[in-house]
């Protein structure tokens, strides 16, 4: 009988599939699997493990005919989608940034092909910062530095105080001096020009980010969830060097790794590393902790 119901199922049904119905499909799979690991990755899989909790109270109800819960249930209904608006409002929105950062649509029409263009940072721009950020981590000097990629930080600049200077090690050195008018807050830079100091950054509200951690690492963390930005971090308390990036935290980091980080961040020396590779001739090049 199973096999009379395949064979029924195949000679009506699969021969009326068309490509319009297979793309359908893949779609609709995309955008599934999509939603499930935005859920998966923040705060919205607590909540939604909470909503499943009152889904199952809700059977429950209405098997054993609990009818004055159903008539509650029945009329918060009406409010359920603004109320998931609501809730879900920082992760929707980070959600929809992340599908534009992905570039699906300029990879196949270029809309922006000329933005950024010239803003990589040199390899004296490196060297600069490797050596700024190491040199105040010995002198537990606390510094935050976010490098603009391609996701626009203007609105973040604004909250600051324009510079628009070449980098280098001294001016970075006098900025986040201790008692100086610019060493609180954030320096942001593009390509190899500091932009703006005393920035404010958007906290991060993820609850797995360890507790001793201060506003400093929760503010890098912030600005790389809503941007695809690289941020250095320079602790205080213990002189560490850090870098934040994509929402992650990569704590503790030696020159040599910091270096390699932002070397990630120069189309040419991964054009150049993708080519030794290809000879033969990259195992023994330091690895990208991203």
């Amino acid at each position: 009988m199973l096999s009379d119901w395949i064979d029924r199922y195949i000679s009506m049904d699969a021969l009326n599939v068309t490509w319009s119905d297979a793309a359908e499909v893949i779609i609709l799979s995309f955008i599934i699997y999509q939603i499930m690991m935005w859920v998966k990755s923040t705060r919205a899989w607590s909540l939604l493990k909470g909503f499943a909790t009152v889904l199952a109270l809700l059977v429950v109800a209405y098997f054993f005919h609990m009818n004055t819960i159903l008539w509650i249930a029945k009329n918060f209904f009406s409010l359920g989608v603004m109320a998931i608006i609501v809730v879900f409002q920082p992760e929707m929105r980070r959600a929809l940034e992340q599908l534009g950062e992905n570039n699906i649509l300029t990879s196949i029409v270029p809309f922006d092909s000329s933005k950024k263009q010239g803003e990589t940072i040199s390899d004296r721009t490196v060297t600069e910062l490797v050596k700024a950020c190491f040199e105040m981590g010995k002198a537990r000097t606390g510094a935050l530095i976010v490098i603009e990629q391609a996701v626009s930080l203007q609105e973040y600049e604004r909250t600051g105080i324009a510079i628009d200077s070449v980098v280098s090690s001294q001016l970075i050195l006098n900025i986040f001096e201790k008692n100086t008018p610019l060493h609180d807050g954030a320096v942001i830079m593009a390509g190899n020009r500091l932009r703006s100091a005393t920035c404010y950054l958007p906290l991060s509200d993820n609850m797995t980010l360890s507790k001793a951690l201060g506003t400093r690492h929760r503010a890098a963390v912030g600005v790389s969830e809503v941007s695809d930005s690289l941020t250095i971090v320079v602790s205080e308390e213990t002189g560490s060097v850090s870098v934040a990036k994509g929402g992650r935290l990569l704590r503790n980091l030696n020159q040599e790794q910091l270096k390699t980080q932002l070397q990630a961040l120069q189309p040419k020396a991964e054009e150049g590393r993708k080519i030794k590779l290809w000879k033969g001739r990259g195992k023994n090049e330091n690895k990208d902790l991203s």
